[in-house]
């Protein structure tokens, strides 16, 4: 197991844990306050982005993962993943990218930019940057004349996915909140949440281990739109 993905499993049954009240002899329930609304939908938040981080960490397709969780969670019917693109965008791989993908400096390495969405919500930002001489002309022609997401275009490939780095953009839980009892206040029940939740860089791989592309993947509130969680509201700024 990785160390991001033990951490992430760590820190899932440790908010489970602090769940739980603790003994103390005959204390009677009354006597330890319950938790503000506001607490309480922070905690199920974290449990959510940590759920859904656990769940991109073990699998190698990041646009089969989000279409499993859109149909979980009802975020849209039918549950399907689509990219939209964004046409004419370009940034050029780095040397330090192509010291990954394994190229030499004439080489080419495409980028290409998606919104993935499941129905009409986003879901995730998408940069990528591939070897086109790495996958099948067919492969390469769905990826320029078509909005099909990166995994489900070269899903054939039987690829894996090594994560380079999983990044928390947001954290719902205060500074220290595994040391104490939530305080019994600001009971409103509502959360401001910003615009990006969690973001992965990860490199895939043919079965032979060749690299093929890079993907930056940065993953939207959207992902906590569940009924449970309606009283989630975006940041503004002012």
């Amino acid at each position: 197991m990785s160390g991001s993905r033990a951490s992430t499993l760590a820190t899932l049954g440790a908010l489970i844990l602090w769940l739980q009240p603790p003994y103390c002899g005959a204390q009677s329930p009354q006597e330890t306050p319950p938790p503000s609304k506001d607490y309480l939908r922070r905690l199920e938040a974290a449990l959510l982005v940590q759920t859904l981080n656990a769940d991109l960490l073990s699998h190698d397709s990041a646009s089969v993962t989000l279409e499993r969780w859109c149909s979980a969670h009802q975020l849209a019917s039918p549950a399907r993943i689509t990219a939209a693109r964004v046409r004419n965008a370009e940034q050029p791989a780095t040397e330090i990218q192509r010291q990954r993908l394994r190229v030499t400096p004439t080489d080419e390495v495409r980028y290409r930019k998606v919104s993935l969405r499941c129905g009409t919500v986003v879901l995730s930002e998408a940069d990528n940057w591939y070897v086109p001489a790495r996958l099948t002309p067919q492969m390469n022609q769905l990826l320029e004349g078509s909005d099909t997401p990166f995994g489900l275009a070269v899903q054939s490939l039987h690829f894996q996915r090594r994560t380079i780095s999983a990044e928390m953009l947001w954290q719902p839980l205060p500074p220290g909140w595994e040391m104490s009892r939530p305080a019994a206040s600001d009971d409103t029940g509502e959360l401001c949440v910003p615009g990006q939740l969690l973001r992965h860089r990860a490199l895939l791989t043919l079965p032979d281990g060749t690299p093929f592309s890079e993907v930056v993947e940065t993953y939207t509130s959207n992902v906590l739109a569940v009924p449970r969680l309606a009283s989630l509201h975006p940041c503004t700024k002012g």
